[in-house]
C-alpha cells in the first residue's frame, strides 16, 4: 500500500515525509539535528525538558518536536532567535540546580547536558538554585544515585518500567520537590532494583552511574604482595574500542589483552574459557533433566540481573533455573583453586578482577555464597582468611577510564594473546555476549553429546537477531526439543508467566537481562541504540566465524581441566566449585 506523504517546509526547504512522522524526525530527514535531552529513541519521549522546541508558523507558542506530528503545509523554523532564546533559557534553568563538578564527574566528556550547554552557548548562570541538595545514594555494590545531578528527564523511570518491568524508581513529590525516587525513598540497594544498570546507560547526566572501583584496582596492581589476575567477558571485545573512541563494533580482542598487560595485570585470562565450561555443565544438566524427569523448562543462569529478578518476582519458579554459576563466578572459583594450586600461589593473595559489560556483576561478586574456592581450601585443611571468588567487577566504561588514565594509546597496541590455561576458548564462548548466544552454544554441544553426530548447521539462525522472544525446534534423533530465547526482563516476564500457568512448550530457555544481551549491558558505553547493539552483535558473530574451534566440548583446555582437576561434568568437584543455588529475595 502506498504511504501517504506530507509536504512541509523546514528552514526554507521543502520536505516530504510520511504522514504521522514527528517533527523531530522530519527535521532529521531534512538534515537538521534538533537538540534533545529527555527524548531517547526506544526508551522515552515525554516532552518534559522542552529543549527540542521549534517554531511553527501560525502557532502561538513554540512546539515540542519530539511529540508533535507534522501537518500538511507546515512551515517550521528550527533555529530562529525565539527558538534559540528558549532553548538557552531551558538549559540555564537546568544548570541552576545542577552541581558544577564536571571535572570530577564520571560522565565528564559524555554528559549530554554538558554537551548541550556548549551547543547552546551557555556562558552564564543567571538563575538562583531553587532545590535543596539531596543526599547521595551509594549504599549498594553496583549503582550510585546522585539526585543532585538529576534533570527529571524520566529516561531512567521509563527504561526501568517499560523495558525491564521492574519499576524500582518513579517520580515522587510535586513542584520543586519533584524527584526520582525508590519506594519510601529507600536506597536502591534496599529496593526491588535488580542492578541491571540500564538506567545508567540512558541517563543523560551523572545522576546514575556504576560504583567506580578503578582506584582500588590501581592500588592492587601497585601492591607487590598481590597477584592480580583479570578475566574479560565476551562482549567487551566488541565494545571497548567504542568506549575509547573507535568505531562502534570494532573488534579489539588482541589490543584489549595488550592493554591489560600494560596496566600491570600479572595474568590476562578470558571469561570465555569458563563460558565453554558453562556449556559443558549446563548442557550436561539439561540432558540429565531430560532423561531423568527433572524440572523443565530449564532456564539459563548466566545473567545476574535476571537471577535477582526471578529471586524477587518469581521465587516459586527458582527450581527451573540451571544450578550453574555464571562464567564470571566459575572463573573466580577456579582461579583461586585450580590455578592457584597449579601456579603455587597463595589463594588469599590473589586478586581476581573481572571486566564485564554489566553493573549487576558487581553485586553478583559480593553474594555471600560466592566463596567456594575458600571453602574448598578449608576442606583440604588449608586455613586462609575468608575471601570471595571474585574480588572486583569493572564495567567496560571503568576499564576505558583506566586505559586513558594510564596514557595508553589503545589503537596503536599490537594484538596479544591471553595467558594459559584459563585463556583458551571457542567461538561458542564468544557468542555468549549476545542474545541467543548461550542457547546456540549449548545446542552445538548438547546435540553432539546426545546424537554423537556433528551439528548439521553451525549457525542457529532462528535464535539470532533482536526480536524480544525467539524460538526454535531441534530434532535430537527423533526427539523434538523446543527452545526459546528472551532478552530484557519485560520479555523474560512474559516467558515466566507462561511457565507459571503451565503452558510453556519449551524444554530450555535462555534469558538475558539487557536489550541485545551483554552487548547492550548496563556497563557498556552510554547512549546506546538498536543500531549500535546490532553492530556489536555482528562483531561478536564475526569473531565466532574466524576462530578455529567453534564448539565448547572441542576446547582442549576444557578437556584438560576435567582430566586434571574436575573429573567430569556434574561431578562432585564441579558441584562444589561451579554450581550454586538461588533463594527467594525479600525487599
Amino acid at each position: 500500500m502506498e504511504q501517504n506523504m506530507v509536504q512541509l517546509t523546514i528552514d526554507g526547504r521543502g520536505v516530504s515525509v510520511p504522514a504521522g512522522t514527528r517533527i523531530l524526525d522530519a527535521c532529521a530527514a531534512a538534515g537538521v539535528r534538533v537538540p534533545t535531552l529527555c527524548h531517547l529513541p526506544e526508551v522515552s519521549s515525554n516532552a518534559s525538558c522542552g529543549v527540542c522546541v521549534v517554531e511553527v508558523e501560525g502557532a502561538k507558542s513554540l512546539v515540542r518536536s519530539c511529540v508533535q506530528n507534522v501537518g500538511p503545509g507546515m512551515v517550521i523554523k528550527t533555529n530562529s532567535p525565539r527558538v534559540q532564546e528558549s532553548r538557552r533559557t531551558i538549559v540555564e534553568l537546568l544548570l541552576a540546580n545542577h552541581p558544577a563538578d564536571c571535572l570530577s564527574c564520571a560522565r565528564n566528556g559524555s554528559c549530554e547536558l554538558q554537551a548541550l550547554s556548549d551547543q547552546m552557548g551557555v556562558r552564564r548562570l543567571p538563575f538562583p538554585r531553587t532545590r535543596k541538595k539531596p543526599g547521595l545514594d551509594d549504599a549498594g555494590y553496583s549503582l550510585v544515585r546522585d539526585n543532585d545531578k538529576c534533570i527529571l528527564c524520566g529516561r531512567c523511570v521509563a527504561v526501568c518500567r517499560e523495558t525491564q518491568t521492574v519499576s524500582a524508581i518513579d517520580f515522587a513529590g510535586r513542584g520543586i520537590r519533584t524527584r526520582v525516587s525508590s519506594f519510601m525513598d529507600r536506597s536502591l540497594a534496599n529496593s526491588q532494583c535488580v542492578s541491571c544498570g540500564q538506567c545508567t546507560v540512558v541517563c543523560p547526566t551523572g545522576a546514575l552511574v556504576e560504583r567506580d572501583e578503578t582506584d582500588e584496582i590501581f592500588a592492587a596492581l601497585a601492591d607487590p604482595d598481590r597477584v592480580v589476575v583479570v578475566q574479560t567477558a565476551p562482549a567487551i571485545r566488541a565494545s571497548l574500542g567504542e568506549a575509547l573512541g573507535m568505531k562502534t563494533g570494532s573488534l579489539v580482542t588482541g589490543k584489549m589483552a595488550a592493554a591489560l598487560r600494560r596496566l600491570g595485570f600479572d595474568k590476562v585470562f578470558d571469561t570465555q574459557f569458563t563460558a565453554d565450561l558453562t556449556i559443558m555443565e549446563e548442557g550436561s544438566e539439561l540432558i540429565s533433566r531430560l532423561t531423568n524427569g527433572g524440572k523443565l523448562p530449564m532456564i539459563t543462569s548466566c545473567s545476574p540481573g535476571w537471577i535477582t529478578f526471578i529471586e524477587t518476582f518469581y521465587p516459586s519458579l527458582l527450581p527451573h533455573l540451571s544450578t550453574c554459576k555464571s562464567p564470571q563466578q566459575m572463573f573466580g572459583s577456579l582461579a583461586k583453586s585450580y590455578w592457584a594450586e597449579k601456579a603455587g600461589v597463595d589463594p588469599s593473595k590473589i586478586t581476581v578482577v573481572s571486566i564485564m559489560p554489566c553493573t549487576a556483576k558487581k553485586f553478583e561478586a559480593k553474594r555471600p555464597e560466592m566463596r567456594d574456592a575458600w571453602k574448598w581450601w578449608k576442606e583440604k585443611g588449608k586455613t586462609y582468611g575468608s575471601f570471595f571468588d571474585v574480588d572486583y567487577a569493572l564495567t567496560t566504561r571503568e576499564l576505558a577510564r583506566m586505559i586513558r588514565r594510564a596514557g595508553i594509546d589503545f589503537e596503536l597496541l599490537p594484538d596479544e594473546d591471553f595467558d594459559d590455561p584459563l585463556g583458551a576458548s571457542t567461538g561458542a564462548a564468544t557468542i555468549f555476549g549476545t542474545t541467543g548466544g548461550v542457547m546456540e552454544a549449548a545446542v552445538r554441544t548438547a546435540y553432539e553429546l546426545v546424537t554423537k553426530k556433528p551439528f548439521p548447521v553451525m549457525e542457529l539462525q532462528a535464535t539470532r537477531g533482536m526480536e524480544g522472544i525467539k524460538s526454535a525446534e531441534l530434532d535430537l534423533e527423533g526427539t523434538k526439543l523446543k527452545v526459546a530465547v528472551a532478552h530484557t526482563l519485560k520479555n523474560a516476564r512474559a516467558v515466566l508467566e507462561e511457565i507459571a500457568a503451565g503452558k510453556s512448550p519449551y524444554a530450555f530457555v535462555e534469558v538475558m537481562t539487557c536489550p541485545g544481551g551483554c552487548i547492550g549491558g548496563g556497563g557498556q558505553p552510554v547512549a546506546v541504540d538498536q543500531k549500535k547493539r546490532a553492530t556489536r552483535q555482528k562483531a561478536v558473530y564475526e569473531e565466532d566465524k574466524r576462530l578455529p574451534i567453534r564448539k565448547s566440548h572441542e576446547n582442549p583446555s576444557i578437556s584438560a581441566i576435567y582430566k586434571e582437576f574436575l573429573g567430569k561434568p556434574l561431578g562432585h568437584l564441579s558441584h562444589e566449585l561451579l554450581h550454586t543455588e538461588y533463594k527467594r529475595r525479600d525487599v
